[in-house]
């Protein structure tokens, strides 16, 4: 098995393993195109980022980018709780895993600034609509919403990574919506199923696994990928 495994910011080196088969390599946080690509162009079977959701975003959208999301297993090693840890059900420091588990198909969502979203997004407050496929989901003011990957999504029978080059049905699932509202006693949480999601509103700061986008925006927009992100489980 060929494995390229990639360290990324001051991570704690000394407890990843070795292993016949693995290269580690430390990276930048939230590495960009030159520190991923050419690692990534040598790799054949498995990559592992140990780092942040924000870190595994970057190098996933590097695949993304160099159309590898198809024969690459991708084995993530949180360093704390997240969002995507919780999500995919992975524990802090599981190398393991992360070097030796079967890959499943797992939604990938995209959104319209050239971005991926593999843990949450957030926009907190929001005063907008909101819309979830065709369902409006906020017409006025929420605490928040959250955008996140489906774990549950139903996995595509025919990914690809140009959807303009065959007639696609267009998938039903891939994200959920979590829109949280102030009540007279307690918050309200909603969650809606959807491939899409098409928000407008009051200039807000949006972010993405933890990062914010650096300037305040007033639309915004994620959406399934037409291929799906092979993870180790």
């Amino acid at each position: 098995m060929s494995t390229t495994a990639l360290s990324c910011g001051n991570v704690e080196c000394a407890a990843r393993p070795s292993g016949d088969g693995v290269q580690w390599f430390s990276v930048p946080a939230t590495p960009g195109r030159d520190d991923v690509d050419p690692l990534v162009a040598d790799t054949e079977e498995r990559l592992v980022v140990h780092g942040t959701d924000a870190d595994l975003a970057a190098v996933v959208l590097r695949l993304l980018r160099k159309n590898r999301l198809a024969d690459l297993v991708v084995g993530y090693v949180p360093v704390a709780d997240s969002p995507a840890a919780r999500l995919w059900g992975l524990r802090v420091g599981d190398f393991d895993r992360a070097l030796t588990g079967a890959p499943r198909p797992a939604a990938l969502i995209r959104d319209d600034s050239g971005g991926v979203l593999l843990g949450e997004g957030t926009i907190e407050p929001i005063t907008g609509q909101v819309y979830c496929d065709d369902e409006q989901v906020l017409n006025g003011a929420a605490v928040s919403i959250t955008i996140s990957p489906d774990p549950a999504a139903t996995p595509l029978p025919e990914p690809t990574a140009d959807p303009l080059s065959a007639m696609l049905e267009p998938a039903a699932d891939g994200l959920l919506v979590t829109t949280i509202r102030r009540g007279l006693l307690r918050r309200r949480r909603d969650v809606t199923r959807g491939r899409a999601v098409q928000a407008s509103f009051r200039s807000a700061t949006v972010r993405r696994d933890g990062v914010a986008h650096p300037r305040p925006m007033e639309k915004w927009v994620w959406y399934r990928h037409t291929e799906d992100l092979q993870l180790a489980h």
